[in-house]
């Protein structure tokens, strides 16, 4: 039995959620993988990206794992749990915990936080590899054109 291509009419037949859903998935784990293998999770990096002032926080204040929740609710997948995920960065030393369970980044996490970072583009690299740039705009701009046919707006 030979598999043979699929043409572009074919291709322009099969259904756009299973392949973004496949995407996603495969993205996903790889990326997730990859933050293993250095020694942290992606919930752990959301969470002292969360709470630096020198990226994703507004104003570099501690916040409740409740307020994290809501704050991370767009991408946080049903298997996160960032209690645990912030008890792992408390016994690390890269947050602490104030008396109104607030959850403030420390100065090592702040360098961690920039460490584990500085991973992020090898790991886009790898996932870009053999796509141009002008490919992937397009992708971007058919996906979020979908959005709109279907939700109203895009992210």
């Amino acid at each position: 039995m030979t598999n043979a291509p699929t043409s572009d009419a074919e291709l322009a037949a099969q259904p756009a959620g299973y392949w973004t859903g496949m995407a996603y998935e495969a993205v996903i784990s790889f990326i997730r993988a990859r933050q293993a293998e250095l020694g942290f999770t992606q919930p752990q990096f959301w969470l002292l990206r969360n709470l630096s002032e020198n990226d994703i926080s507004p104003d570099g204040h501690g916040m409740t794992i409740p307020e994290l929740q809501q704050a991370m609710n767009s991408y946080l997948r049903p298997e996160d749990d960032l209690g645990a995920e912030a008890e792992v960065l408390l016994g690390r030393g890269w947050l602490t915990l104030d008396a109104e369970g607030r959850l403030w980044i420390t100065e090592s996490g702040e360098e961690a936080r920039a460490g584990l970072g500085q991973h992020t583009p090898a790991i886009r690299d790898h996932i870009h590899r053999g796509i141009d740039d002008a490919d992937y705009v397009t992708t971007l701009k058919v996906l979020q054109q979908m959005i709109r046919n279907t939700a109203g707006s895009p992210v």
